[in-house]
């Protein structure tokens, strides 16, 4: 199958006009008219992640996060970016990544992660002129109200997440949810105004935490925590659109953060 095929499924759910000016969505390495046989679906572009990728005979790999967001000036193997896309060259393997486009797509990132988490009656947080439902982040409701911190427990053990960091808890309990994955700070606003009753995102800095009105509680669950799902987002894509390719969700796709506790 031509890798325009693939990408052309892609970007009709998540076109690449809805990524931001600074992200680097889209075919990478490779040309559109490559043939590829099978898929492995990714986090981030990594040494490991191509380890799999040879292991199992996949000639492209799909990942959220662009390996290249930065012009690359030298091409001799100084860091893991230089390395990634060395080998990929020499080792006939597509690049390709739908980053802030899969972010802002109706039903995407956070859409996903919302219902993951049992939030339902979906909205967008903040919508974008580009089209009905496309934006950034969610806000919903949960189907009864849930103590505070009990939610935080169950979203924990949910995603597999180790640590969750967490502003006052604004209520005891909580049942309007807003959820953006990936680094969401920005959008704290858009969930206090949207009478959210908890906000959950990632990489969140110190001042973030601090709630003086005392009427929205933040959660922090970490960024690759919060974006995992877009493996099983993409794979759905793919599945139910292109039934002969064969797609495989990466084992090796992991957390470079690690947290001792």
């Amino acid at each position: 199958m031509k890798i325009s095929q693939i990408t052309e499924v892609i970007e009709r759910f998540a076109p690449l006009g809805w990524q931001e000016s600074y992200d680097n969505a889209g075919l990478i390495v490779g040309r559109p008219d490559d043939e590829v046989h099978k898929a492995l679906l990714a986090v981030d572009v990594t040494e490991e992640v191509l380890d799999e990728a040879e292991a199992e005979g996949c000639d492209i790999v799909l990942t959220h996060h662009p390996i290249i967001f930065h012009a690359l000036k030298r091409f001799n193997s100084a860091d893991p970016v230089q390395r990634c896309v060395e080998r990929a060259i020499r080792s006939r393997i597509a690049l390709y990544a739908c980053h802030t486009n899969l972010d802002s797509a109706p039903e995407g990132m956070s859409w996903r992660l919302a219902e993951i988490l049992g939030v339902g009656n979906l909205g967008v947080l903040q919508p974008s002129e580009a089209g009905e439902g496309v934006g950034f982040g969610v806000v919903g409701e949960l189907s009864e109200s849930v103590d505070t911190v009990e939610f935080m427990q169950f979203i924990r053990r949910k995603l597999g997440v180790k640590v969750v960091r967490y502003s006052d808890t604004a209520t005891s309990a909580v049942r309007r949810v807003a959820v953006c994955t990936g680094a969401g700070a920005s959008l704290i606003g858009e969930a206090r105004r949207a009478g959210a009753d908890i906000y959950i995102t990632a990489d969140l800095k110190y001042n973030d935490f601090m709630t003086p009105d005392k009427v929205l509680t933040v959660a922090d669950i970490g960024h690759f925590e919060s974006e995992y799902c877009a493996i099983e987002l993409l794979f759905d894509i793919l599945s139910k659109n292109l039934c002969t390719f064969a797609v495989r969700k990466s084992e090796r796709s992991r957390n470079p953060v690690n947290y001792l506790v």
